[in-house]
């Protein structure tokens, strides 16, 4: 990257003196036609004897003079400008480019590494039911693992598949009157199973009617609570609240992981982002999961946005008109 800014600041450096050069060039021509057309009014019309004929004629040589000064300058003007705005518009365009490759060669690290764990906690949890004689007990605890696993990769796998459907604008949604109330305590009781301990809801009474689309909300409800468990210690709890706020229903789902900076708050949302280095951050994912709530939020006519959690965290707070 340093090399190409390098490279593209040297050609552009170029460029604009090239242009310049030019632009001195054409004004010291101009000024040496003018001379000679000066020396030749000089030869041809006596000022002493036909002053007012001099004097017309020197004002013309004057004027054309003036308006390819002006042309000159226009012209190098409208160039430079039309120079520097495709130089910020190349620059911009690569910069982009260059910061899409990189979140997703991530984003193939990432989900190469959540394919593979819950597949590999699946295996060694089968191999064990079938190299050991286990009473009822710890073969009950392994398939409920195996199914926790199994949970996590078709969620990664359904996020994946709806993305590129998003993208390509594939997917057809099919809006129907639910129960917000319904979808967030069945996903709170959903996630309370996966992880004991962790998830309590405090759900308004009512149905709070939503025109929505089941699979696409039902889905971003479970980004926000996969999100706060990841991003927290396995010892802390993660709150689900759901208000009713007259024409519109509040989703507060609240951690109390590290927080995340202001600076990155707007940027969280991305594709494919995540916050610090994939050769250095602790906690996996894809950076799909974000992406894809807001965009079903928005196409919702919903807004979603983060606030600091006290003492520590975060709060994603969801709005929704209810019908």
């Amino acid at each position: 990257m340093k090399f190409f800014s390098t490279i593209y600041l040297l050609l552009l450096i170029y460029i604009i003196a090239a242009l310049l050069f030019w632009g001195f060039s054409l004004n010291k021509l101009s000024e040496q036609i003018y001379e000679q057309q000066i020396i030749n009014l000089k030869t041809q019309t006596d000022s002493l004897k036909n002053p007012t004929l001099f004097e017309e004629r020197h004002r013309e040589l004057e004027q054309k003079r003036s308006v390819r000064k002006k042309q000159y300058l226009g012209e190098g003007s409208t160039f430079l400008l039309v120079i520097f705005i495709g130089a910020a518009v190349v620059y911009t365009s690569f910069r982009r480019s260059i910061r899409l490759s990189r979140q997703q060669n991530n984003f193939m690290l990432s989900v190469t590494h959540e394919l593979k764990s819950p597949i590999a906690a699946m295996k060694l949890n089968l191999q064990t039911l079938e190299k050991y004689k286990l009473d009822e007990e710890k073969k009950n605890l392994l398939i409920e693992k195996c199914i926790r696993e199994a949970n996590r990769l078709n969620d990664l796998c359904t996020n994946m598949l709806l993305a590129s459907q998003m993208e390509g604008r594939q997917y057809k949604t099919t809006k129907e009157r639910l129960s917000l109330s319904d979808l967030v305590e069945h996903a709170v009781k959903d996630y309370s199973n996966r992880y004991p301990g962790r998830i309590s809801g405090e759900i308004s009474p009512g149905e709070l009617p939503v025109h929505a689309d089941r699979l696409m909300l039902q889905m971003a409800v479970n980004n926000l609570l996969e999100n706060a468990i990841k991003y927290s210690p396995a010892d802390t709890p993660v709150t689900v609240r759901l208000y009713d706020k007259g024409k519109n229903a509040l989703l507060q789902v609240a951690d109390e992981g590290e927080g995340i900076p202001d600076t990155e708050k707007h940027k969280v949302f991305r594709k494919f982002y995540r916050l610090g280095n994939e050769n250095t951050r602790k906690t996996k994912g894809t950076g799909l999961g974000l992406y894809l709530t807001h965009k079903i939020i928005r196409q919702h006519k919903g807004k979603i946005g983060i606030k600091d959690n006290e003492p520590k965290g975060s709060v994603f707070e969801v709005v929704l008109p209810v019908i």
